[in-house]
């Protein structure tokens, strides 16, 4: 059915960010999202905001060396929202503006030829909801100091979290020092040398959409060492174009949360938060509690996954027993 642009911004204006009057609310966008970051400055500006909206080219929100140089003005503001084409979340300036006591909301906004990512169905998902289905899991994880996932497909890897904990994302960034993310989720920031095992990627690629068929993967040491035949060639190619070879490191452990959304391939930030899937976030974690730097960040999703951790079952084909 969809919401309208009006809808959408508002909830991320009222129900995710709770502005109030008063605050200084930056929209960082590009020069793609025009008609979606006017939406959201309107809904700002309605609330009795201070509200001002960036647009750079698209092409540097990824994410971009612009962010470090305007960083004096970013940190000025008590509210961020990142709703640029591309994620920004796990840029380092994020970090900044959280131990300053802002708030962030990372708002990708890439879907491909769809409409409007903020008029998409996922957006209406109870925050509350997300956080009660998440919690058994959650509190499971944190004791943990592994996990293992499998799919039937044959995905078998084991993952390490010493000295990391896991956090939820269910859209809110309403309070000092907290960043939020449209992407309803359990994330793990991951250690950075210890993913290892064997996937098979069948639900999304990230901003690549859904693969045609699955692609093996390999990981060993922390690294993804080997992408599978033919079928893998333009995720191998998207990879290099970074130019980092930090790009191949597993950064980051996820598991969806939302169940509204749906993964189809076609918006980024709804194949990953989908119900019933995890994914590995490639590359970049440094606002996920890792300390991997790298020229971006970009996650391969995988639908209906057994997971454990340490060896309490918490999640069997995609739903929690938790």
């Amino acid at each position: 059915m969809g919401l309208s642009l009006e809808e959408g911004a508002g909830i991320v204006m009222e129900r995710w960010c709770k502005v109030r009057p008063g605050e200084k609310v930056l929209i960082l966008s590009d020069e793609c999202h025009v008609e979606e970051s006017m939406a959201m400055w309107t809904a700002a500006d309605q609330r009795g905001t201070e509200v001002t909206l960036v647009t750079i080219q698209e092409h540097r929100s990824h994410p971009g060396k612009v962010l470090h140089s305007m960083a004096d003005f970013v940190l000025h503001h008590d509210l961020v929202v990142g709703a640029t084409n591309f994620s920004i979340l796990t840029n380092r300036i994020v970090k900044q503006v959280l131990s300053r006591g802002g708030r962030f909301l990372s708002l990708p906004l890439s879907n491909g030829k769809g409409p409007p990512a903020l008029t998409l169905d996922f957006m209406d998902m109870d925050p509350a909801e997300a956080e009660r289905t998440g919690r058994g899991m959650l509190e499971a994880l944190r004791q943990a100091e592994s996990v293992r996932v499998t799919t039937a497909l044959g995905t078998d890897l084991r993952f390490g979290k010493r000295g990391r904990t896991p956090g939820l994302f269910n859209g809110l960034a309403d309070q000092p020092g907290k960043a939020g993310s449209s992407s309803f989720e359990i994330y793990i920031g991951i250690e950075e040398t210890v993913t290892t095992g064997r996937a098979v990627v069948d639900g999304s690629l990230g901003y690549l959409g859904r693969p045609e068929t699955p692609i093996q993967l390999t990981f060993r040491q922390g690294r993804l060492v080997e992408i599978g035949g033919e079928a893998g060639e333009g995720l191998r190619r998207y990879m290099n174009s970074f130019g980092d070879r930090g790009i191949y490191v597993a950064g980051e452990l996820g598991i969806g949360l939302n169940k509204i959304s749906r993964c189809k391939g076609n918006c980024y930030i709804e194949d990953e938060s989908t119900f019933t899937t995890f994914h590995i976030g490639m590359g970049r974690n440094l606002a996920l509690g890792g300390v991997h730097d790298a020229a971006g960040h970009f996650d391969l999703v995988f639908q209906f996954p057994t997971i454990y951790a340490d060896d309490i079952l918490i999640m069997k084909d995609g739903f929690p027993v938790v």
